[in-house]
């Protein structure tokens, strides 16, 4: 085995201890510097990106229990089995629309695979009344997180990583 094989095996062998985050919905990612909230811009609530929606649904970016969905369908939490806590925040201020353009489908408490759906959104409506649709995806236990890397590009919903994970 040559060196570039021993270096391949290692990569590859390192890359198998990272845990995927997949994209919550369809769009573009986007820095999560770049939210106008400074929450989330300033990752008061945990690291992550954001991602600037082109689709109509919200799934599970990982498998896990759905810990909490806010009452207004706009944002929830979900702790993977790993143990990784991921808060989905739709939008910038669309806690003000009082639930208007969410319909929640997935229930607090639940267990969830990867890629299933939680909230379905009207993005046309969404797009006309808050004040960002970005919609940031950050980690909330970062404490517990040793190493996070941050994908960029188009994505997917239920397919494409936006993040990979170290516990």
């Amino acid at each position: 085995m040559g060196f570039f094989d021993k270096l391949k095996q290692f990569v590859s062998d390192d890359d198998q201890n990272f845990i995927e985050i997949l994209a919550p919905l369809s769009g573009e990612i986007v820095k999560i510097e770049d939210v106008p909230d400074v929450v989330f811009a300033e990752k008061i609530v945990g690291d992550g990106v954001a991602i600037k929606p082109n689709g109509n649904k919200i799934v599970a970016p990982l498998s896990g229990k759905i810990v909490k969905i806010f009452e207004t369908n706009h944002a929830f939490a979900i702790e993977s089995d790993e143990g990784i806590e991921l808060f989905v925040h739709f939008g910038i201020d669309t806690v003000e629309l009082k639930g208007e353009g969410f319909t929640r489908i997935a229930e607090e408490g639940q267990q969830v695979k990867a890629g299933e759906t939680v909230i379905e959104f009207d993005l046309p409506f969404l797009a006309n009344k808050a004040k960002s649709v970005l919609t940031p995806v950050v980690i909330s236990n970062m404490d517990s997180i040793h190493e996070l890397v941050k994908l960029s590009g188009v994505v997917e919903e239920g397919k494409t990583p936006i993040m990979k994970v170290k516990k």
